[in-house]
């Protein structure tokens, strides 16, 4: 007689937990929902865009009169990064500070010719073309100072050369006709792409190494003229600034603004400077309880006691 009321009791419990369990899940699927769609919007309102990247090929579709005076800057060794110094070459002493110099002790790690590298080694692999590898060829054995005559004469009828409707160069004749052959051959290698794979090549499976193509690029115009663009210079507190103005980061705020003033603005080791001014600092912050004077202020001043009096209860 007895089991009949048992059965129902364990029926209705069954039912409860099932209801149970039922909740859960769909209070479950209610907050995964919800935080999936926070996660969207948040994404909309607040990701970094989607900027295509610079290409070589395109800055030498579109200003090929920029590009060819970079080439001419590599070929002649007086660019930024042929001047640059350590990791890329002994040209200069980096960045140095007094009697600090830290790119020149770790040494050339990265060693870049810029006029083998950026313009006779992609040439030299266009093995198609029999007069181009001739040109090269009496460029490389002229005497130095035929080579820097070549090369300046070259970059002053660039001032006057004309731009044709497939982006090609024409500048009037003169003394240096294998500059020419060689600056018409490499632009033209650059139109097509092959120059950034020819500066991309590496001997490893992956490709992570942009080094070469990035400082050939930052010894001309184009990404220059883009972080301007999108407030990325150091001049409009580029060093906190995201791509596209969105929000930076507050915590680079103190770095940035040595980069704003006197003699940091101007100053070519102004990163090696700001890092050991804010070294300093950091660790006068983190050394406040152990300097004498600084860790009495608190006890001098006492504006603590003013919150722990409202919060507890007490007097000062």
């Amino acid at each position: 007689m007895n089991s009949l009321p048992r059965a129902r009791d364990a029926d209705a419990r069954s039912r409860a937990g099932g209801c149970a369990t039922r909740g859960l899940v769909r209070a479950l699927c209610v907050a995964l929902g919800a935080i999936a769609l926070l996660v969207v919007l948040l994404s909309v309102l607040f990701s970094s865009p989607d900027v295509p990247p610079s290409t070589i090929a395109q800055w030498a579709r579109q200003k090929p009169v920029d590009f060819l005076k970079t080439v001419a800057h590599e070929l002649y060794g007086t660019s930024v990064t042929a001047e640059y110094g350590p990791p890329y070459n002994h040209n200069g002493d980096g960045q140095h500070a007094a009697f600090l110099y830290p790119q020149k002790w770790l040494g050339v790690t990265h060693p870049i010719d810029t006029a083998r590298d950026y313009v006779i080694a992609p040439l030299r692999a266009t093995t198609t073309d029999p007069a181009l590898q001739r040109w090269i060829t009496e460029y490389e054995t002229a005497r130095a100072y035929l080579q820097a005559d070549g090369i300046r004469g070259y970059e002053k009828a660039l001032e006057k050369a004309v731009v044709g409707r497939d982006r090609s160069i024409t500048v009037r004749t003169g003394e240096y006709e294998n500059v020419n052959n060689m600056m018409s051959a490499l632009l033209r290698l650059a139109q097509s792409g092959g120059l950034e794979d020819a500066l991309l090549s590496s001997h490893g499976f992956l490709q992570a190494d942009f080094t070469k193509p990035l400082l050939f690029m930052a010894d001309g115009e184009p990404l220059e003229e883009r972080a301007r663009h999108q407030r990325l210079l150091g001049g409009q507190w580029g060093l906190m600034d995201e791509t596209g103005g969105y929000p930076g980061q507050a915590w680079l705020w103190p770095y940035a603004f040595w980069y704003r003033i006197e003699p940091f603005k101007s100053s070519p080791n102004a990163d090696i400077l700001v890092i050991l001014i804010m070294t300093v600092l950091s660790l006068a912050f983190v050394c406040v309880p152990f300097i004498p004077g600084v860790r009495d202020i608190p006890r001098w001043i006492p504006l603590h006691r003013l919150s722990l009096s409202e919060r507890y209860g007490t007097r000062s």
